[in-house]
This record gives C-alpha cells, structure tokens and sequence, in this order.
C-alpha cells in the first residue's frame, strides 16, 4: 500500500462547511470545486482526492480522525471501509479513546501503592523484622539464647498439662 495523500479531520470539516455554504447560495459543482480549490490553495490531483475525501469524511464522521489517500500495489487487499474512487481507495482513521485507567489507594494497611503487599525491603523481609541478620548464621550468644527460650516454653508446657 502507498500513501498518497492525506486530510485530517479539521481541514475536513472546514471544507464541508465551505461546501456546504456554497451549496446552500445555488453553486454548481464545478463552482464549489472551483471555490474550494482557491480556499484551500488545492489543484489538479490534490482538489480532486480532497472533494473525494469530503465525502468519506460525510459517511464516516463519527470519531474521524483523518482520511488517508492510498494505492493498492497488486494482491493486496483494501481495508476495512474503504472507499474506491477511480484507482485510488480512500481509508478514514478514526480516534480511540483512551482506556481508564484504575487506581488503587494506598491508605490499606499491608498495601503498598501498586497493591503488591508489603513493600519496602526485597528478599522477603518485613520492616518490622530490625537489621540484617548476619549472613553466617546467628551467632553462638543467640543460639543459646533461643535454646534456653524454647527449653523455658517447654517446662511451662509441661506444668501446665500436669495441673
């Protein structure tokens, strides 16, 4: 496909104004022609594909963007919603809106802004954990301060399935 040419929706909508003054005064159509191509500083070719491209504009306004001027090289296809004038195919492009766009609160406890949990450390840790442990192992005063803290949870187990 080779682009030829092509009108955005603003200047569309100017000629079908223009057009349509004209119209309305009791111009003919070569008039109109005439007009539009001293209005819009448009001859030859380029006068031709805008009063065409005027009347795609017409049957496609709704969301219209810009028409593009195309030719077709052989075996290809035209487009959807094409429209074949002579040998070239007029092609309207039209807006899409954007997608909305949701956003989470941050105000939930245990949420972080982009709704992932916690956040603020990597590695699994927490932030009410305290520093880095060190990389080692615990050191041997820790290991035996958890021993004798688990040897003191187990006689108060047993104390208390005894009574």
């Amino acid at each position: 496909m080779k682009s030829v040419t092509e009108f955005p929706q603003f200047k569309l909508e100017q000629g079908l104004k223009t057009k349509n003054e004209l119209s309305a005064a009791g111009k003919t159509n070569e008039e109109i022609s005439a007009s539009i191509g001293e209005t819009f500083k448009y001859e030859g070719d380029k006068l031709k594909h805008f009063m065409a491209a005027m009347d795609v504009a017409t049957a496609n306004a709704e969301n219209l963007a810009r028409v593009l001027v195309v030719s077709l090289n052989e075996g290809e296809n035209a487009p959807h919603k094409a429209v074949k004038v002579e040998e070239h195919y007029y092609v309207p492009e039209f807006k899409t809106a954007p997608k909305a766009v949701v956003v989470k609160e941050a105000g939930k406890p245990g949420e972080s802004r982009d709704g992932r949990g916690k956040g603020g450390g990597g590695k699994g840790r927490s932030e009410n954990k305290g520093p880095k442990p060190s990389p080692w192992g615990i050191s041997p005063e820790e290991k035996a301060a958890k021993k004798a803290a688990s040897l003191k949870a187990q006689k108060e187990a047993k104390a208390a399935a005894q009574s």
